[in-house]
């Protein structure tokens, strides 16, 4: 099987479907290590990718005024048990243009491999951003993932981004985000991450909100089982007049596993607000006795409200 086809098999496990790439509608970008196996592109939509011995450098360039009304498909992957893979990537969503980018990001087989994504994201004003990026590993661990992006968001602009990791076991996860929001613009950054054996994660996630009456929300679930570890810190800072931030971080911690949360929030004008709210624990043992009283095994009820925590 190709490199290709070992990818597309597996699509399915991220929530898409093989057949997008036949769909002449539909934007994709597929990468297998530093080569582009398939792409296209779609009108108002411009993206160039060039393939190096170290990374993949590309750019992607939404043309003003432009709605891209299918979702942009970018998906990146090993299919093999080692290997590296780097991708730069710079993306700008020019004034008042709308899109929505879904990033998968497949290592079925990896035991000793590495994916680092260094993007840097300009919102034009006016202009909307989804990305949404879905990860999906095999059951051996191994791996070094490291996002890390820049996002700045113009006046009256939307970035909205969702990451999650929901099976497999990843090794090492190191995301580090940071976003500066301008007047009138809003930032929402959602992350769902199902931790496993010794998987080692650090999520940090930063937001500046800059312009007059700007807004964000910073929102993780996390579940951590087995021994594996995670460090989430959600960072706001608010320097103008009308600017609201809030940060929410939950953890559940199953078997040996150990969580910490770090809620950093500052506010620099008097007419500015921040807040807070982060909860470590286990799973609530009312909701798992209600559950059990209603027949379900205690292994069938914990997995019954961990879903519940990620969906």
């Amino acid at each position: 099987m190709s490199d290709l086809e070992e990818l597309i098999r597996v699509l399915p496990m991220v929530g898409a479907e093989p057949s997008i790439l036949n769909d002449t509608g539909i934007a994709h970008v597929v990468a297998h290590g530093h080569h582009i196996l398939s792409h296209r592109t779609v009108p108002g939509l411009h993206v160039e990718m060039e393939e190096t011995p170290d990374a993949i450098i590309g750019k992607m360039v939404i043309d003003a005024g432009v709605t891209i009304a299918q979702p942009i498909h970018m998906c990146f992957g090993l299919a093999h048990p080692t290997g590296v893979q780097q991708i730069k990537i710079d993306v700008q969503v020019n004034d008042g243009a709308q899109a929505g980018v879904l990033s998968h990001c497949l290592f079925p087989f990896a035991k000793a491999a590495e994916h680092r994504m260094q993007a840097v994201m300009t919102i034009g004003p006016g202009a909307s951003l989804t990305y949404t990026e879905s990860h999906y590993h095999g059951p051996h661990g191994g791996m070094q993932v490291l996002p890390h992006a820049t996002i700045k968001i113009g006046r009256g602009a939307r970035y909205f981004s969702d990451f999650s990791l929901l099976s497999g076991s990843v090794g090492t996860l190191d995301i580090d985000y940071f976003v500066e929001v301008e007047e009138e613009g809003l930032a929402e950054l959602s992350a769902k991450i199902f931790a496993h054996k010794t998987d080692n994660i650090s999520l940090k996630e930063a937001v500046t909100l800059r312009g007059e009456r700007s807004r964000s929300l910073i929102k993780t679930r996390v579940v951590l089982a087995d021994e594996a570890r995670a460090e989430i810190t959600g960072i706001t800072e608010a320097h103008a007049k009308g600017a609201r931030g809030h940060v929410d971080c939950m953890e559940i911690v199953q078997g040996r596993a150990q969580a910490s949360a770090i809620p950093i929030v500052k506010v620099f004008h008097p007419e500015a607000k921040v807040t807070h709210e982060a909860a470590i624990g286990s799973v609530d043992k009312k909701e798992l006795e209600t559950l059990m009283a209603r027949g379900l095994n205690p292994e069938q009820a914990v997995e019954l409200i961990v879903s519940g925590i990620l969906r």
